[in-house]
């Protein structure tokens, strides 16, 4: 990095890097998603892949709304390339504050360079889009093109790169540079908010027997109140009372606090109208249950009722959080790759490496194993590839799903080797009090 302030970052141009992954983590997986979802020309997406793995992107400038950077085209040619992501308005920016504040975990993690799921779910559920989704990612470039061209991709990619190892890089182009953001933080957590007069003043309102006795009383009812800025806090049970023979309060106290965040969301979606709520089976709520990191005998717990062993939960949880339900579908579904399928999986192996570069590949059903190595992709049906690696004498996912197989399989080298699979939390995947290791690309 050359330059820090305030309102604008600027990164030095990365060196090439043949083979590797531009996304080792989760948010920077989402962020390549939104361009990859969101381009009409693949080609194009294709051709910015290849740019910046040649190392084609210049110095990344980063300002709130906007980053750019110079891209040396094919043909030698440089253009200025420009991505603009809209910034967070200060209502949101307000309700973002006032959420990390309450969750100090969500901002030891952003100090640790790390994007806990829970920050970016929490955030959403109280209106804040902190990554870009499809379509949020407006492309412009001195070349011409109206729709993302290989010069924005290339940028793009870089992009990830340095999202990968610092996701305050993310919150600048939502508007709010570093050192200001931890500043109102700072200043929120030292100074609570006081108490007004008029919070003790009389309740508002008529007296009940007073309104029943005028006989007047209008049959309208008041509009329902508006959705709670974040999930309540569940009654703690540390109390002087013995506890209840086979009844284990750690157990009802996370139980209680995970509802209290589900409720919370499904209400959000609920009043949004045409969102449709995703239903888990018992099976795959255990182990949303499992990631969020509760203590050993819990995980024993839903290990049994989820009908795993702790080795299969564990793998379970790394699945569940490089991409949820997806994800777990790939590490326990087998299926027969056939048809337009099959020539879409062979065309992506066929134009992910340049001649010569493609490593030999054994497919059995979705799964290609690399040959003499310990690495294999795993096709999802929604037509992305999951990375996975043989450890301990198991298969266990490595990263989130991707459109280019030579991405998602470079994570199978630069993940770091962890031995046989341990619970709950997978390396190179955000834990939930942002404390894990990433990969690095």
């Amino acid at each position: 990095m050359n330059q820090y302030d305030e309102t604008e970052r600027t990164f030095a141009a990365l060196p090439p890097a043949p083979g590797r992954g531009f996304a080792l983590t989760w948010w920077g997986r989402a962020w390549l998603k939104a361009l990859e979802d969101a381009a009409l020309d693949t080609a194009q997406v294709k051709t910015g892949r290849r740019l910046a793995r040649a190392g084609a992107v210049g110095a990344v400038s980063v300002r709130p709304g906007r980053i750019t950077a110079v891209v040396q085209g094919r043909d030698d040619t440089a253009h200025r390339a420009d991505v603009l992501l809209d910034e967070l308005s200060p209502a949101q920016w307000d309700r973002f504050l006032e959420m990390a504040v309450e969750r100090a975990g969500h901002v030891a993690a952003l100090l640790d360079r790390e994007m806990p799921p829970h920050l970016v779910e929490d955030a959403a559920t109280a209106g804040v889009g902190l990554l870009p989704g499809m379509g949020d990612l407006e492309p412009t470039c001195d070349c011409g093109a109206w729709d993302h061209c290989g010069h924005t991709a290339a940028l793009c990619y870089q992009v990830a790169r340095l999202l990968d190892e610092d996701p305050f890089v993310l919150l600048l182009m939502r508007g709010r540079g570093e050192r200001a953001l931890l500043a109102d933080l700072q200043h929120r957590t030292a100074t609570p908010a006081q108490e007004s007069p008029e919070e003790h003043s009389e309740p508002e309102g008529v007296d009940a027997v007073e309104a029943y006795a005028a006989g007047d009383i209008l049959p309208a009812l008041p509009a329902p109140p508006g959705l709670p800025a974040e999930p309540g806090l569940p009654p703690t049970l540390d109390t002087e009372a013995p506890p209840v023979p086979g009844v284990e309060p750690a157990a009802l106290e996370f139980l209680a606090a995970r509802t209290a965040v589900t409720a919370h969301r499904l209400l959000s979606e609920a009043l949004r109208a045409g969102v449709a709520v995703e239903e888990l089976t018992v099976s795959q709520d255990a182990v949303r249950l499992a990631a969020g990191a509760p203590e050993p005998p819990l995980a024993e717990r839903l290990a049994d009722g989820s009908g795993r062993g702790p080795d299969a939960l564990a793998a379970a949880v790394r699945a569940w959080q490089y991409g949820g339900v997806a994800g777990l579908s790939v590490l326990e579904e087998e299926w027969a790759v056939q048809g337009e399928a099959l020539a879409r999986a062979r065309a992506a192996l066929q134009a992910a490496w340049d001649d010569g570069e493609r490593p030999a590949l054994r497919a059995e059903g979705n799964r290609w194993t690399v040959e003499g190595t310990p690495g294999q992709l795993r096709l999802g049906r929604d037509g992305r590839w999951w990375p996975y690696r043989n450890e301990g004498g198991r298969w266990v996912p490595v990263g989130g799903g991707d459109q280019d197989p030579a991405t998602a399989l470079a994570a199978t080298e630069d993940a770091p080797a962890s031995g046989p699979v341990a619970f709950p939390s997978p390396p190179g995947a955000a834990r939930q009090d942002g404390s894990s290791p990433r990969g690095r690309s």
